[in-house]
């Protein structure tokens, strides 16, 4: 199959799994085809799946995932002020280092609203259907919704990356509690322990529990850097960390905050 034939088959067979679709028409436009994908995969319930369809996904979105660019660690450069850290404005999604941070929710099967423009969409979406699996095997084995604060690492799957650590953030009610702030820096202390414990080099983190858990940006990147800067001096860790940002406005306190 070429290319667009992989994309319609998919298309096809996620169809051909719902009830409710034997209406929808597989458009003729390119972006819409791909974003009937992607919706298609965003509220596909965690079940079984053939080979097959694996085997033509993998080889769909690694393509996909190519023609958007890989960015390397060695394509960017440390912070003057640490060479520990860097600080990169971009997609995520692009990196293709040891493990980036993926913003879970407790229910830790990722986002299910269609083409939602969050994090864990976006991942969840270009990483393919088994990590949507391999997330709903964790969660079933351990019987609870994952808690906050925590981390719990897997395949990156098609991503560039070779894993994804998962955190779930605090959610922001009404006012900012200094629970929330010690429950945003334990998510970063756990994602760096479970990188060592792993034996990973690089780990990319997002801004973690601000936008649709309401946590105030600027106050999230404070406790990001002092917590990452706090464990690696105390445990002497040589991952590298990356501080990826999309907004404007975080970049802007994140470059303050590493001056």
């Amino acid at each position: 199959m070429t290319h667009e034939e992989q994309r319609i088959w998919l298309i096809e067979q996620l169809l051909a799994e719902r009830s409710d679709a034997s209406d929808v028409k597989i458009p003729a436009d390119e972006q819409e085809q791909k974003n009937l994908l992607r919706g298609l995969m965003n509220i596909r319930m965690p079940e079984p799946v053939s080979d097959e369809f694996l085997r033509v996904q993998d080889e769909y979105l690694t393509a996909e995932n190519k023609a958007e660019g890989e960015v390397r660690l060695e394509d960017l450069s440390p912070v003057e002020s640490d060479e520990r850290i860097y600080l990169w404005q971009g997609d995520m999604s692009r990196l293709a280092v040891d493990a980036v941070v993926n913003p879970a929710n407790s229910g830790f099967t990722g986002c299910y609203q269609w083409l939602h423009s969050c994090l864990d969409n976006i991942l969840g979406s270009k990483a393919g259907i088994e990590l949507r699996l391999y997330c709903n095997d964790i969660i079933e084995k351990q019987g609870y919704p994952e808690p906050t604060g925590q981390a719990k690492i897997t395949p990156a799957f098609n991503l560039p990356a070779k894993h994804i650590i998962h955190t779930v953030g605090p959610i922001v009610q009404h006012r900012l509690t200094k629970q929330n702030e010690e429950d945003l820096a334990s998510c970063y202390r756990s994602i760096l322990k479970l990188a060592d414990e792993n034996s990973l080099s690089s780990v990319a983190f997002c801004c973690i529990s601000t936008g649709v858990f309401m946590f105030p940006n600027e106050r999230a990147a404070e406790i990001a850097v002092k917590t990452v800067k706090d464990y690696l001096d105390a445990t002497g860790s040589g991952i590298k960390v990356i501080f990826n940002v999309f907004k404007d406005i975080d970049y802007l306190f994140y470059k303050n905050l590493l001056k």
